[in-house]
């Protein structure tokens, strides 16, 4: 369901009124009852803005923070740069365009529970989505999977390591991502030669043909890779 404009008004109230919380109560229940005391917003609308509390809420935070990355990738010249300098300034964008960064390391902590691991995993392939279509991939097979599960991974460990990075203006973190950007590479340019090789064309033969069935989703943008609507059919 999308939200109507108001709903998104009230939700980003409420998230600015969170995040002055979150540092010392997480994105907790605690943060959300404040955050709908602060904005003057009654509890029961809240509820129904956040079915889940501050679990939304987070999720809301990381929302606004691809959003920024999308408006800014959107005033590059991108065509110009090689694909992994796209790679790397999209996701430096997006480390950059975070404000608070205990409010990513709470949510972090919230999103490694069991319960919440899915919306964290979501959200992550997401972000990773956002850029390779900001990117203009036009993959339509398993290379669709694929390219955003690496990035995914690439995205992931790069805010793992920027959440300890005490370094000025994180120069570690950038160091840190341009090497995980081209250990992607490097693997996609090995993956090439193999592939590329007549008897390994032969060996792999039946997994090759079995990956080339699959295909991108009809719909993008939405949930998990493998997941199709009711009306669409796995491969197709």
């Amino acid at each position: 369901m999308t939200e109507t404009e108001p709903q998104a008004e009230l939700k980003s109230k409420l998230l600015d009124a969170a995040l002055m919380h979150v540092t010392f109560d997480g994105w907790s229940e605690e943060t959300f009852r404040a955050a709908a005391r602060d904005a003057e917003i009654d509890t029961e609308v809240a509820r129904v803005i956040c079915p889940r509390g501050a679990v939304d809420l987070a999720l809301a935070y990381h929302e606004r923070g691809d959003a920024e990355m999308l408006r800014r990738l959107a005033l590059e010249d991108l065509p110009t740069l090689r694909l992994r300098d796209r790679i790397a300034k999209a996701i430096r964008f997006r480390i950059e365009a975070i404000e608070d960064r205990e409010a990513v390391r709470r949510g972090s902590a919230l999103f490694s529970l069991p319960p919440y691991a899915g919306d964290g995993a979501r959200a992550i392939w997401g972000t990773a989505d956002k850029i390779w279509n900001a990117l203009g991939d036009n993959a339509e097979d398993i290379n669709w999977y694929t390219k955003r599960a690496s990035l995914a991974g690439v995205y992931s460990s790069t805010i793992l390591y920027w959440l300890g990075d005490e370094s000025e203006n994180a120069e570690r973190t950038w160091e840190f991502l341009d090497a995980r950007v081209d250990d992607v590479m490097n693997l996609e340019r090995v993956r090439a030669r193999v592939t590329g090789n007549p008897v390994m064309k032969l060996i792999f033969a039946g997994p090759n043909w079995l990956a080339g069935q699959i295909r991108a989703p009809r719909k993008r943008g939405e949930g998990f890779p493998g997941r199709w609507s009711d009306d669409e059919t796995p491969g197709r």
